[in-house]
C-alpha cells in the first residue's frame, strides 16, 4: 500500500483527489494539509510515501515545504501545477521534487504518477516540459545551474543520463540498455552524485540542456 498525503489549500481539490485515490486498491490517503507548514509537520508525524503538493499556498508555499520535506525524510514529492507557474516549477525542481503533473491530469495519469514516484522514478508531464524549456530558452525564468560533473560520467552513465532526459522510467532504461533494473538504480544514483543534483528530474533537465533541447 502506497501512503499519500494531500497538500492543497482548496478543500474541494483535496476532496476530489481523495475520491480518485480511494477508488484504487494500492493507494491510501493518510492525511491532508492546507498549507506547507502543516504538510511538513504531517510528513514527520505520518511518514507518507508520497506528498501530492500544490505550489501556491498561504504561509509556507509548496517549494519551501518540498525543500524541508526532502531535507528531513525519504518522502517523495509529486507537484501538481498549472501552465502559468514556470518559475515555481523550477524552484520545486531545485527543492527536490520527484515529479510534476498538471492539475488537469486524468485520474489514470495521477495514480500512475504516484506509483512511479513512490518506486523511485521521476514523472514529468510533457506539457510541463515544453512550457519550462520554452521559458528557459526565452529567459523568462531563472536558469537551472549549468551542468557540473558531466565529464566525470562514464559512457554507460552518460547513456543513462540521456534516458533520464527522455523521461524514461528505470524499467524502460533497463530494457533499452539491456541491463538489470538494479544496475539502473545504481547508475542513476551515481549520475545524480556526479552532477551534484538532488533528483532524477533535475538530472533530466541537465540532460536536455546538454542536448540543447
Amino acid at each position: 500500500m502506497i501512503r499519500v498525503l494531500l497538500a492543497d489549500d482548496h478543500g474541494a481539490i483535496r476532496a476530489g483527489l481523495a475520491m480518485i485515490l480511494s477508488a484504487t486498491s494500492d493507494l491510501e490517503v493518510v492525511g491532508e494539509a492546507a498549507d506547507g507548514d502543516v504538510a511538513v509537520r504531517q510528513v514527520r508525524a505520518l511518514r507518507p510515501d508520497v506528498v501530492l503538493m500544490d505550489i501556491r499556498m498561504p504561509g509556507t508555499d509548496g517549494i519551501e515545504a518540498t525543500r524541508r520535506i526532502r531535507e528531513t525524510s525519504d518522502t517523495q514529492v509529486l507537484v501538481l501545477t498549472t501552465f502559468d507557474v514556470d518559475e515555481y516549477v523550477l524552484g520545486a525542481l531545485r527543492a527536490g521534487a520527484a515529479g510534476f503533473l498538471l492539475k488537469s491530469a486524468s485520474a489514470q495519469e495521477l495514480t500512475d504518477g504516484i506509483r512511479r514516484v513512490a518506486h523511485g522514478d521521476g514523472v514529468l508531464s510533457p506539457q510541463v516540459t515544453r512550457t519550462v524549456i520554452a521559458g528557459l530558452a526565452a529567459g523568462a525564468a531563472e536558469p537551472v545551474p549549468p551542468p557540473t560533473g558531466v565529464d566525470l560520467l562514464t559512457d554507460r552513465e552518460r547513456e543513462v543520463l540521456d534516458c533520464l532526459g527522455e523521461g524514461l522510467a528505470n524499467q524502460q532504461i533497463a530494457e533499452r540498455l539491456n541491463i538489470g533494473a538494479t544496475t539502473v538504480k545504481t547508475h542513476v544514483s551515481r549520475v545524480l552524485a556526479k552532477l551534484g543534483v538532488d533528483s532524477r528530474l533535475h538530472a533530466a533537465f541537465v540532460a536536455r540542456q546538454i542536448a540543447g533541447r
